[in-house]
C-alpha cells in the first residue's frame, strides 16, 4: 500500500510584472508518493522550480491548496511554514550553500542542532553519513573552499537530510558539477533514496531523470506527461523508455 506524501489540489502560481500577469503554475492536481524518488522536468519557464518551491513550502501559491504529511502548509504563516520545513525538508540546490567559516563537520552539525539538543549523538550520525557518502575523516576538519565541487555538494547532501527529512528537495543538484562528480552526487541520491528517503528533484538532464522512478513532465504549467520507470539500474531498457517518453513531450 502506498502513501499519499504531497497533494496538491487546483495549484495555481500567477506573477505580475509591468501590468502584465504570468500564469506559472495552472490548476494542477499532483499525488507525490513516500519513499519516491521523483524527477520533475520540462522546459525553461515551465514552472518545474516554481512547483518545487510551492510544495516545500518556500513559497505561497496564488490558489489551490498543498497538503503535505497531514498537514494543509497552504493555511499556514510564514513563521509556521519557516517551522514545518526546517522539521519537515531537507533542501539541496545547483549553489552550494556551506559556510566557508565552518569545517565540513560543523557546517553538518549546525544544520541538526537547530532541532537535535545532544551533540555527541547529533555527531556520531554526521560522521557515519559523511562516511556513507564517501566523505572520509580526514576531510571533517576542512573547509569548503578546500573540498572538490562534487564533495562540497555530498557534504550539502548529507546536511540536508541530518534531521531526517519527510522529503529532500533539490534544484538542478548537479548543474554546476563536472561528470564524475555529477556521477558521485547521483549515486548519493540514489543511495538515500533506497534506504527510504523520499525525493523530488528538478532536472533539465536526462542521465540525472534516469535515477528517478516517476518522470513528471510539466508544460507551460500543466502536467503533460506522467513516467513510471520503476527502481533504478543501469540498462539500456530504461534509457530507451525515459528517452522516448521525453520525445513524446517534446523534450
Amino acid at each position: 500500500m502506498t502513501n499519499t506524501l504531497i497533494r496538491t489540489e487546483k495549484l495555481c502560481k500567477t506573477f505580475s510584472s509591468g501590468g502584465i500577469q504570468q500564469h506559472v503554475l495552472k490548476n494542477l492536481d499532483i499525488r507525490l508518493v513516500e519513499g519516491d524518488f521523483t524527477i520533475i522536468m520540462g522546459s525553461s519557464g515551465s514552472g518545474k522550480s516554481t512547483l518545487l518551491y510551492a510544495i516545500s513550502g518556500m513559497d505561497k501559491p496564488t490558489l489551490g491548496e498543498i497538503e503535505f504529511a497531514g498537514q494543509i502548509i497552504t493555511k499556514l504563516n510564514n513563521d509556521q511554514l519557516a517551522i514545518f520545513r526546517r522539521n519537515h525538508c531537507g533542501f539541496v540546490f545547483q549553489q552550494i550553500h556551506l559556510l566557508d567559516n565552518m569545517s565540513v563537520l560543523d557546517n553538518v552539525l549546525a544544520s541538526g542542532l537547530l532541532i537535535h539538543k545532544n551533540k555527541r549523538e547529533l555527531a556520531k550520525k554526521a560522521k557515519e553519513l559523511l562516511l556513507q557518502v564517501g566523505i572520509t575523516e580526514n576531510s571533517w576538519a576542512k573547509f569548503p573552499t578546500q573540498l572538490s565541487g562534487g564533495e562540497a555538494q555530498r557534504v550539502g547532501i548529507v546536511r540536508s537530510i541530518i534531521n531526517s527529512p519527510k522529503v529532500l528537495f533539490a534544484d538542478e543538484p548537479t548543474g554546476a558539477l563536472n561528470s564524475a562528480s555529477s556521477d558521485q552526487v547521483l549515486d548519493v541520491f540514489t543511495k538515500v533514496n533506497r534506504e527510504g528517503q523520499s525525493i523530488v528533484l528538478v532536472t533539465h538532464d536526462m542521465k540525472t531523470a534516469l535515477r528517478g522512478n516517476r518522470i513528471i513532465y510539466l508544460r507551460d504549467g500543466t502536467i503533460c506527461g506522467d513516467l513510471q520507470l520503476g527502481m533504478y539500474s543501469e540498462s539500456a531498457m530504461r534509457y530507451e523508455k525515459l528517452q522516448h517518453f521525453l520525445a513524446e513531450m517534446g523534450w
